[in-house]
């Protein structure tokens, strides 16, 4: 993904964030490098449901196979997650995005423990729906 980190790079700069203000500042920082996306592509078949905020999110199939994700949400903290949810699947199969359970990795950054109730279910509603994207895709 053009301007975003690979994992281990997102790995490594989670854990030099000293206290969740940091993580917090990093996550406006990776929201910010995801591209707006375009009026008309703020559609209701783009739309996440279960999120407090606006979120949405396009996938599609590369010709060698991979999904690509642009994606975008109406607060800064929800597109800085997006951006990592779309940072773990990044260079994957369709095939692979379903088998890839990316919850750990929210664990492995300190961030489940920070987010707010709302914000986990909005978390959960993209993954799964990028998982039942990807079914589509195969």
């Amino acid at each position: 993904m053009v301007n975003l980190p690979d994992k281990d790079k997102l790995v490594r700069n989670f854990s030099r964030c000293l206290n969740w203000e940091e993580k917090y500042l990093y996550l406006i920082e990776l929201g910010g490098k995801l591209p707006p996306l375009e009026d008309a592509e703020r559609r209701a078949e783009n739309a996440i449901s279960g999120c407090q905020s606006q979120v949405w999110v396009l996938m599609t199939k590369e010709s060698e196979g991979r999904v690509a994700f642009r994606g975008d949400s109406d607060t800064v903290i929800v597109k800085g997650l997006l951006a990592v949810v779309f940072i773990l699947y990044d260079s994957l199969t369709p095939r692979q995005v379903i088998e890839l359970d990316v919850r750990p990795f929210f664990s492995e950054l300190a961030l489940n423990q920070h987010l707010t109730p709302s914000r986990t279910q909005g978390l959960e509603a993209m993954i799964r729906t990028i998982r039942a994207r990807a079914v589509s895709l195969q």
